[in-house]
């Protein structure tokens, strides 16, 4: 009986040592940056008040909802994160779908190179992409003007054509991603519901319809619900390829538009407290999707 006790006891100091430093991590670079985040946000820390700063309430919230960029740049953060994850989504299955065939030759050949543009670090992609959109010099107005006699794009010296860089660059960035969560999915389907549908004549069609597509739903749900997150989130391919939201601060996203204000404004209260509207937005956005969705449901 006491052997037993001092073994229950030892089990749970091995577990306590085993958890212990994760939890001492994630309580130093996750919780205490959060609820300090949350505290700036009721603050009116900014460069005058570096060190005399005092909690305020919530007028840096309200401040952030009058701000008329503030409309502005979320709809634009909106589309940007609405197209690139449709693009996303629709690449990256039809992909997989088609590395799913039993005609495709050299598969692991084509998974490599299809999934090198979400392997290389983000930045390294960006700046390229960004050297391709040169008015002069670039690859992309180079095939315009060579090869489709098209005139070339001003891409990075108008608002639109930035933000529309910026986009491309993008997908190209992020299909793989779904491309490999889709492709995992296919795999897992039955090969017995194709042939039962072969033998009742189903076209091709009818088979992604009704097979294909409810049976990815589970895999592909949680996937695009970070792909939302993620898009919403990734300052790295605007600010690289905009070169810092060019052409004079239009070409912003709602992140973006937050690392601004904190470092170069050093508006750090009104900085913080519209980091957790995006907070807000996101959380809302994850908790009613996935409800209504019902993406952690099975399909079978």
């Amino acid at each position: 009986m006491v052997t037993s006790k001092n073994e229950k006891a030892a089990l749970r100091i091995f577990i306590a040592l085993l958890i212990g430093p994760m939890v001492v991590l994630v309580l130093a670079v996750v919780a205490y940056p959060f609820f300090f985040n949350v505290i700036l946000s009721l603050s009116n820390m900014n460069l005058f008040h570096i060190r005399d700063w005092e909690v305020i309430g919530f007028e840096q919230y309200l401040a952030v909802f009058a701000e008329p960029r503030f409309w502005e740049i979320l709809l634009k953060t909106l589309i940007w994160t609405l197209t690139n994850v449709v693009f996303h989504v629709v690449i990256g299955v039809m992909l997989a779908v088609l590395l799913n065939q039993l005609f495709v030759v050299g598969k692991p050949a084509w998974r490599v190179l299809l999934i090198l543009p979400w392997a290389l670090p983000q930045y390294i992609t960006a700046l390229t992409w960004r050297g391709m959109f040169n008015y002069e010099y670039g690859a992309i107005n180079l095939v315009l003007t060579k090869y489709m006699n098209l005139p070339a794009v001003e891409w990075l010296t108008s608002p639109f054509e930035a933000f529309l860089a910026a986009i491309l660059t993008n997908i190209w960035l992020g299909f793989p991603f779904m491309m490999v969560i889709a492709l995992g999915g296919l795999q897992s389907i039955p090969a017995e519901l194709y042939e039962a549908a072969d033998a009742d004549g189903a076209s091709a069609w009818h088979k992604f319809r009704h097979i294909t597509l409810p049976l990815l739903r589970p895999v592909m749900l949680p996937a695009i619900t970070l792909g939302v997150v993620w898009t919403f989130n990734n300052i790295n391919v605007m600010w690289l390829v905009s070169n810092g939201g060019e052409p004079n601060d239009q070409t912003h996203i709602l992140v973006s538009f937050v690392y601004e204000a904190a470092f170069s404004a050093y508006r750090f209260g009104w900085a913080a407290a519209l980091s957790m509207v995006i907070f807000a937005i996101l959380f809302l956005f994850t908790a009613v999707f996935l409800n209504r969705t019902k993406a952690t449901e099975a399909a079978y």
